[in-house]
């Protein structure tokens, strides 16, 4: 079966040997993505503003692959502030309100840089 992948950029992917979302047949997964643009953290301090930079990157990935967040049907989110979790979730229901894909949110101790407040997985699958 082929494989399709989407890379950043970013310095990490050829360091630890990923890329941020493959396409293998009718399935997509998209890596763990963070509010990180160009080495730098978008929304500090915000977990709104992370959530919604990250699922804007994840949409960019799966329309690079063919997809769409309709086809999405699981997320994972991690944060470090369960607290904050109707932020998140605000920002989730804005691009998922509708699609209603099954989610899960736990929270972890960090993420790999400090000011990161959210991670989000994403899983999608469409017709082939």
């Amino acid at each position: 079966m082929s494989r399709q992948q989407v890379f950043t950029g970013s310095p990490w992917e050829p360091l630890v040997g990923y890329c941020r979302a493959i396409r293998v047949g009718n399935r997509i997964e998209v890596a763990g993505t963070t509010a990180m643009q160009d080495g730098v953290v978008v929304g500090a301090g915000d977990p709104y503003v992370q959530t919604r930079f990250i699922l804007e990157t994840i949409e960019k990935a799966l329309k690079e692959l063919g997809a769409d967040l309709t086809d999405v049907v699981r997320t994972r989110m991690f944060v470090t502030d369960i607290s904050k979790w109707e932020e998140v979730g605000k920002a989730h229901g804005e691009f998922f309100g509708q699609i209603q894909p099954v989610a899960t949110m736990v929270e972890v101790s960090a993420l790999i840089d400090p000011l990161l407040m959210v991670e989000i997985e994403a899983e999608a699958i469409i017709e082939s």
